[in-house]
């Protein structure tokens, strides 16, 4: 039987932040569930899980910590260690300010990059090893936190509407493919672009 996945999207629960840059990894949670027909939802305090039929018939786990940004990994150990899932069938997918909008990177490991949510996760769960999706909001002249938690401007909101589109496709190819099939597919591919961009997988991981 194929395994079973968790893929995590960072974000901060309720409507006031539905909107804002620091959600996208919910957005895309969400893009992955748009059009299942079959989705079995269970809520705790830490997370909301949805399961879907993964490819090979395996599980898909979609999370959505409710922590808050800065304690998500409390909802990853929680749902890796009911699920029995190793750090490296985590992917977690979240916003990341070193790419420009709509650059998409898939890595395997490494260090938080400074993202709050990404030093929760590594922190809960001991590790560094779980795979990771940044989707790129690019960095402003403002207060970062500012620019966080803002919602996407008018000019921003198609080509973030195409990131998510294409982050969910990554998303499932890792399930699918693995990481590396993944990672030569869409590393470095744009929102603007209609096909992904092939780039080496032995290059920047920062």
């Amino acid at each position: 039987m194929a395994e079973a996945w968790l893929i995590v999207g960072l974000g901060n629960p309720g409507p006031k932040y539905a909107d804002t840059r620091h959600n996208v990894g919910y957005l895309v949670i969400d893009r992955i569930l748009a059009g299942q027909t079959r989705v079995r939802t269970e809520a705790s305090a830490d997370g909301v899980r949805y399961t879907i039929a993964g490819p090979g018939g395996g599980e898909l786990n979609l999370l959505k910590p409710l922590t808050y940004m800065n304690a998500s990994g409390v909802a990853v150990r929680e749902a890796a260690g009911n699920l029995g899932i190793p750090s490296d069938r985590i992917l977690v997918v979240y916003d990341c300010l070193d790419l420009p909008l709509g650059r998409l990177r898939l890595r395997r490991g490494g260090s938080s990059g400074g993202h709050r949510g990404v030093e929760s996760v590594i922190a809960e769960l001991e590790t560094s090893g779980f795979l990771r999706l940044r989707v790129g909001i690019g960095r402003p002249d403002c207060e970062t936190i500012d620019y966080v938690l803002a919602s996407w401007s008018s000019t921003e909101r198609a080509v973030v509407d195409r990131a998510v589109d294409v982050s969910a496709q990554a998303a499932m190819c890792v399930a699918e493919r693995g990481i590396d099939a993944a990672m030569n597919s869409y590393n470095g591919q744009t929102a603007e672009s209609e096909s992904p961009a092939r780039e080496s997988t032995t290059g920047d991981q920062t």
